[in-house]
């Protein structure tokens, strides 16, 4: 899955309220990471703004198999690789002034680590909802790409990154409008 390309420019669309509540009719708990619930629900508080699809991220290694694990990664000597499934939240973004300076807001998350987080829009997503974009924790080299073979020192780095990203992201939504 291609899950990278430049942000898109919004567009006029007069259905989001429509979309919006229809894409939040069928979100459940059940089908978001334990990790961001918080996160995914304060984010579709905000009328400007909708949640897509979102992933805490994933790391799974020899002798850990879960490819849904969420616990931190294991501080020992003995791991060499680590398939690593990126950690992204998309959204879909109103046409308007709230919406625009959102935006705005989002756009400089990536300033955390820029050689590992990137804001984005999808293609696949876009072409399913206009004014669809993405924040993802992946390292750079592999930004088009939902998961990642890594070295293990790397993916504690990655694990560090993600873990900022999802700090910093609270942080904003806790007070969206006096970021915006």
């Amino acid at each position: 899955m291609k899950t990278y390309t430049e942000p898109k420019e919004l567009v006029k669309n007069p259905d989001y309220q429509e979309q919006r509540k229809k894409c939040l009719s069928k979100l459940h708990d059940s089908i978001i990471d334990a990790p961001i619930r918080d996160i995914i629900r304060i984010i579709n508080k905000l009328p400007w703004c909708f949640t897509l699809q979102s992933c805490f991220g994933h790391f799974v290694f020899k002798g850990q198999g879960d490819p849904q694990n969420l616990e931190p990664l294991p501080r020992t000597d003995t791991i060499d690789q680590v398939e690593y499934r990126i950690a992204y939240i998309a959204f879909c973004v109103e046409n308007s002034r709230m919406g625009r300076e959102w935006l705005k807001v989002l756009s400089e998350i990536p300033a955390i680590d820029p050689d590992n987080i990137q804001f984005l829009s999808a293609s696949w997503f876009w072409k399913k909802q206009v004014n669809s974009y993405a924040l993802q924790v992946e390292p750079t080299r592999f930004k088009h790409q939902d998961k990642a073979i890594i070295d293990y020192p790397e993916a504690l780095d990655i694990e560090q990154t993600r873990n900022e990203f999802f700090l910093k992201l609270r942080k904003i939504i806790s007070h969206p409008l006096n970021k915006i």
